[in-house]
């Protein structure tokens, strides 16, 4: 299926392109008079549909980039900071903001850990952190899982970013067992972490949690905000420098 929709979306952005071709041609004075010419005249000038794809992928940006905005005026940053739905870290008049949404299971939410360590360390005293479970639907029961032991170590405050660091670092699909020898390598008191994981309030936090990750359009993980802009992607050390310039 994925491959067929795939096929279809080639199919069609192809037929924008020549569609574009015929415009931007025929303003120009010079359109082919048939489709052998167009092919003809496409395949001397490779270049035009590059710059047509290229603008047309600016085009798109910008449009993604202005929907973000919106959503995050009408929803405000504050939302973000909600103590309930986020583990919130940091300063509180703080002149920088970064949210991060992320799914335990997510390969670009681990891809992207050594990144997210290394802005936390260079930013902990001027920026409001706030880290939000969005554990994503195609992934396994592990991954909820590892979400319900992240909201509950929100118990032990002091202990959650060593957990949350040890089980976004690993390489295989998070079950229970990994999650249990991660929060004991984390420090925190095991007995009551697995308690407070059984608890509904727990189950209701995470949904939720969800449940503002879909008010607030999340295509997937990772999605970072750094000061007010959505970032939907992986990151690396550039990205988020050339963020918190912003």
């Amino acid at each position: 299926m994925q491959n067929m929709m795939a096929t279809l979306v080639t199919a069609l952005c192809g037929a924008l392109i020549a569609v574009a071709a015929v415009v931007v041609l025929t303003n120009a004075g010079y359109m082919p008079l048939n489709e052998i010419q167009l092919r003809n005249y496409l395949l001397g000038h490779p270049q035009l549909v590059a710059e047509m794809s290229d603008a047309a992928q600016r085009e798109e940006d910008a449009r993604t980039a202005a929907a973000q905005a919106a959503i995050l005026k009408k929803v405000g940053l504050k939302a973000f900071f909600d103590p309930r739905l986020a583990f919130v870290t940091g300063p509180v008049n703080a002149p920088n903001t970064m949210v991060e949404f992320y799914d335990y299971d997510c390969p670009f939410c681990r891809a992207s850990l050594p990144a997210v360590k290394k802005a936390y360390e260079q930013h902990k005293g001027d920026t409001r952190f706030a880290f939000i479970e969005f554990p994503l639907d195609i992934h396994g029961p592990g991954a909820v899982v590892a979400a319900k032991a992240s909201l509950a170590a929100r118990a032990q405050p002091e202990k959650f970013l060593a957990f949350h660091y040890l089980m976004m670092g690993e390489s295989e699909p998070m079950t229970e067992d990994m999650v249990l020898a991660d929060a004991k390598k984390a420090g925190l008191d095991v007995k009551k972490l697995q308690a407070d994981m059984a608890s509904p309030a727990i189950a209701k936090i995470l949904e939720d949690s969800r449940a503002f990750g879909h008010k607030v359009q999340l295509i997937g993980t990772p999605t970072f905000i750094i000061n007010g802009v959505m970032y939907p992607q992986q990151m690396d050390d550039a990205t988020f420098a050339a963020a918190f310039k912003k």
